[in-house]
């Protein structure tokens, strides 16, 4: 009886600190504290023995290493996770885009038709292939992807902005703007805001881009891609010093460091 008992408590002890770990490791994210969040997450992968969460950790482990720059770790963290649970649609979203990011476009297709095919009425998964699409230079297959979202989730903002930024990137800067002041009637989010913004970098319109970007950032301080519209609009104006340090926000927040990279580089030849 005695040894029953004890087992009882040790195995409610384990579960608990369990749990205390996998809080800690959720508060460490919402902080974009991802060093904190990378080993909290390191220690919960090898004490899951449920395979469904211990591929949820791996995923927002490799998540963690992507975002503090660590791609090779970050790919074997999404492999892990795909060992584990090969049916997660979140797996085969972070391979992708990971997989796009590093220039492997073929890899990065494969895995985003086999999460299309797992869930083919999920949003994340069709807005990374159409990425993938338009870095292969498949215009057409991009924005096709962007509307089949708009068939089953027809208020979904990052498919209504994608594809104003299709048509931003093709050089239709007034259709694409046209398309952010009717989004920005509607719902006026700093995601739009931002967007607008770099419609507004395109057309030469620094007064105009520098006063969207303010009002994206007063609505949302911790969106990072606005920092980076910002730096990308200081440095239009010359303002490269203030231009360095929207950027430094920006990876405070969590921005991947491989994406601004050309953006970087102009502060490291101050």
């Amino acid at each position: 009886m005695k040894k029953h008992l004890l087992l009882i408590l040790a195995f409610t002890s384990f579960n608990f600190i369990s749990a205390q770990d996998k809080k800690i490791a959720e508060e460490c994210f919402k902080k974009a504290d991802y060093k904190c969040a990378e080993e909290q997450y390191s220690k919960l992968v090898l004490t899951e023995n449920i395979q469904r969460y211990q591929s949820d950790y791996y995923v927002n482990l490799g998540i963690a290493q992507k975002r503090l720059g660590k791609p090779a770790m970050a790919f074997k963290s999404f492999e892990s996770a795909l060992k584990s649970n090969p049916k997660s649609i979140s797996v085969y979203e972070n391979l992708a885009s990971l997989h796009n990011q590093k220039g492997n476009r073929a890899k990065a297709l494969e895995y985003a038709n086999t999460g299309v095919k797992l869930e083919p009425e999920n949003a994340e998964i069709y807005l990374i292939r159409s990425k993938i699409y338009n870095n292969l230079g498949k215009k057409d297959l991009a924005m096709a992807d962007l509307n089949q979202i708009l068939t089953f989730a027809p208020d979904n903002i990052f498919a209504r902005t994608g594809l104003a930024t299709l048509k931003k990137n093709n050089g239709d800067l007034e259709g694409a703007l046209k398309d952010y002041n009717q989004m920005l009637t509607e719902k006026p989010e700093s995601l739009l805001y931002n967007g607008r913004a770099e419609v507004y970098l395109k057309l030469k319109k620094s007064k105009e881009a520098l006063a969207d970007i303010n009002k994206a950032i007063s609505i949302d301080p911790k969106f990072s891609q606005s920092y980076v519209t910002k730096a990308a609009v200081l440095f239009e104006s010359q303002k490269d010093k203030e231009a360095c340090e929207n950027l430094e926000k920006a990876v405070a927040l969590g921005h991947e460091k491989a994406l601004i990279i050309e953006l970087a580089t102009k502060c490291l030849k101050k």
